[in-house]
């Protein structure tokens, strides 16, 4: 076996495959750019070297660096992980001639399967089904449009080499195609240096379900089973579960067959999944692309099956034997994933960086949640790379045991200083289509076109965050009369009347409570019933766990000086607790009237300025593009909410902007 491997990554892919590399008693060499010189994955591996800038294109891109970091340390061999390098067939092939052994397939399989228009045509030619379009480069925007109309739309503007939601646009009339072009080109060549782009026909009511294929050096192939990554936004993967709820028996062997049969046609040596998009009114499937790498979403098959498709990679790039057949591979109850990103649900999914002043993910229990992630507390999360903070896995007997699994360990999943998507995904546990499993990948898009925000999310159970409020600002109040010299005597006075305000937006909703201290926790009367919760919950802790009579509950407590926000099952609660007195002097008091802002066009998030659209003077209409910030690899183009004119241009392109931060004013 191996004596030392390099891991060509960073972030969470990096460090799961220094954990397996150490359980096979491989020695890691970790890679890392002057940004990530603090992160977790050259903390955990055995040494590290820095191979350039932050900018990935001068680092994890460099070819030659990496492989001047395998000579330096003596690696015999390197592990891309997914991203960057991982379907680099020109990467593959150069390790090959200077005796490094890449974990992965043969370069030749790489470039066969890496290049989607190619891959379409070598998936016709092994039988496998595939979708309508145009195959080949397409020249321009023009030619585009041209080719959509003929196709008929939507159709589905791909990038090439594009991968991980990027160089992917869905256009449904002609304006959409135009410009859904320009930014796959762009995309693509900025993320990937190939901006050939295609097209093909858009599948209604389209299901993506994934094959993971294992294929040894002799000859041996086996299908693990289907992951159905139907929950998707902007054509990024949200949730990922294994089985899927929709394929039956019949189809997950025919699709698993059609994976086979492709992979054996390119002779493919490793780890790799042959994604379909499903029509689900005819169940008829048709052949995406083959991902020559590990995916994002490989541990819910790695759950269901009992392996470690890390080791099977590293052994297969050894030269071993796969160590079972087809027959041999099976399912063992249902796991699921969620995506934990750096992004604020709350404010359209803007990426979302900085520091993570606390960052408390749920422990990690075998066959029950697993946590896959590459940054730790008091980390930072960077703009150069993309958002993922982390991979919240679990594993029940049924789809309802994860289901419930998933939502305990989302609302135990304590992230500060940066947003996160766990209240969307919370929010996604609870909706009753997702339950259904009848769902495809418009899904997001149906349920929350306008976005999303916490109050769409009513709680099961209102008096539990009113009584929870209570008994967290009872604790303060208690603790604030115990101090010495506060208060005369020797015996405590705390009132038990208070009134819980909900703070939703101008809105504030009055809730009175008597709160009594028992043994362990307190009593709440509330709307004429009485709450007992119990919990040993102190000050300053991050999660609240307890007992709402008798039932167990978990949920996050912030405090913001006087306010207190309550996170749970997706809905975030304000809060404000007081006498009653002080709430009648509280509603006499004047409120400050928020600034008018409706005269700039400000940065909703860190990124780079990439164009603005628009000059000083110009009239602009409702809808027209007024400028491009690229943040996290991904281009976002901010447009007019109605009808103005340009008074001025506060930045230049190319420059970098906060949060916030004025790009255009005015008149």
């Amino acid at each position: 076996m191996f004596k030392k491997i390099l891991i060509a990554n960073r972030g969470e892919i990096a460090c799961r495959v220094i954990k397996t590399a150490r359980k096979m008693g491989i020695a890691t060499v970790a890679v890392y750019s002057e940004a990530d010189k603090d992160a977790l994955h050259v903390d955990l591996a055995d040494e590290a070297v820095c191979i350039g800038p932050a900018a990935s294109k001068e680092s994890y891109l460099v070819m030659d660096k990496i492989i001047a970091a395998c000579k330096q340390t003596g690696a015999e061999a390197v592990h891309p992980g997914y991203g960057f390098l991982s379907e680099n067939a020109t990467f593959s092939r150069r390790l090959e001639e200077e005796g490094i052994k890449f974990i992965g397939p043969k370069h030749y399989s790489v470039a066969k399967m890496g290049d989607k228009i190619e891959s379409k045509k070598l998936a016709i030619e092994a039988k496998v089904n595939t979708i309508p379009g145009y195959n080949d480069a397409i020249a321009g925007p023009d030619e585009a449009v041209k080719i959509a109309q003929k196709i008929g739309y939507p159709v589905m503007i791909k990038a090439s080499a594009g991968g991980g939601g990027k160089g992917l646009r869905v256009a449904y009339n002609d304006a959409e195609a135009h410009e859904g072009f320009s930014s796959c080109v762009n995309e693509a060549k900025n993320s990937f240096g190939d901006d050939r782009v295609f097209i093909e026909k858009y599948v209604l009511e389209p299901r993506h379900i994934e094959i993971q294929v294992l294929g040894d050096s002799h000859g041996n192939y086996v299908y693990l089973n289907e992951r159905d990554c139907s929950i998707q936004r902007r054509h990024q993967k949200v949730i990922e579960e294994a089985p899927s709820p929709f394929v039956d028996p019949e189809m997950r062997k025919a699709m698993g067959e059609q994976a086979v049969a492709l992979a054996r046609a390119v002779n493919y040596e490793s780890a790799g999944t042959v994604e379909f998009v499903v029509s689900g009114a005819t169940k008829e499937f048709y052949f995406l692309e083959m991902n020559t790498r590990l995916q994002v979403e490989h541990p819910v098959t790695e759950l269901i099956t009992g392996l470690d498709l890390v080791e099977q990679m590293i052994r297969v790039a050894y030269g071993e034997k796969l160590p079972l057949a087809q027959a041999d591979v099976g399912i063992n109850g249902w796991a699921m994933e969620c995506r934990i990103n750096a992004e604020d649900p709350f404010r359209g999914f803007l990426p979302s960086t900085g520091r993570l002043v606390k960052f408390m993910p749920p422990e990690d229990i075998p066959g029950q949640v697993r946590v896959d992630t590459g940054v730790y507390d008091g980390g930072e999360i960077s703009m150069f790379y993309d958002s993922m903070i982390a991979k919240l896995i679990v594993h029940g007997a049924t789809r309802e045991q994860a289901i419930g699994r998933m939502r305990d360990a989302l609302n135990a999943f304590v992230i500060r200083g940066i947003s996160s998507n766990i209240p969307f995904q919370a929010a996604l546990m609870q909706h009753p289509v997702f339950h259904s499993g009848i769902f495809d990948t418009g899904f997001i898009p149906k349920y929350y076109p306008t976005g999303f925000d916490a109050s769409m999310v009513p709680h099961d159970d209102p008096a539990l965050l009113v009584s929870v409020a209570a008994f967290v600002y009872r604790s303060y109040t208690d603790r604030s009369a115990s101090i010495s010299g506060q208060l005369q005597g020797h015996e405590r006075i705390v009132s038990d009347n208070w009134m819980v305000i909900r703070l939703q937006g101008d809105q504030k909703e009055l809730h009175p409570v008597v709160a009594r201290q028992i043994e362990g926790g307190y009593h709440v009367e509330y709307m004429g019933k009485t709450y007992e919760l119990l919990s040993d919950w102190e000050l300053g802790q991050s999660l609240f766990r307890g007992t709402c009579n008798g039932e167990e509950f978990t949920l996050q407590v912030e405090r913001h000086k006087t306010k207190y926000s309550l996170f749970h099952w997706g809905a975030r609660a304000d809060f404000m607790v007081m006498s009653a007195r002080s709430a009648e002097l509280l509603a006499l008091m004047p409120e400050k009237p928020a600034p008018d802002l409706s005269k700039f066009l400000m940065s909703p998030m860190p990124g780079l300025l990439r164009d603005v659209a628009v000059k000083v003077g110009q009239d602009v209409k409702a809808g027209e593009k007024l400028a491009v910030i690229e943040a996290m690899k991904m281009e976002n183009i901010l447009k007019a909410e109605q009808d103005c004119k340009v008074k001025k241009i506060a930045v230049q392109t190319g420059e970098s902007l906060s949060v916030d931060q004025v790009i255009i004013e005015f008149e």
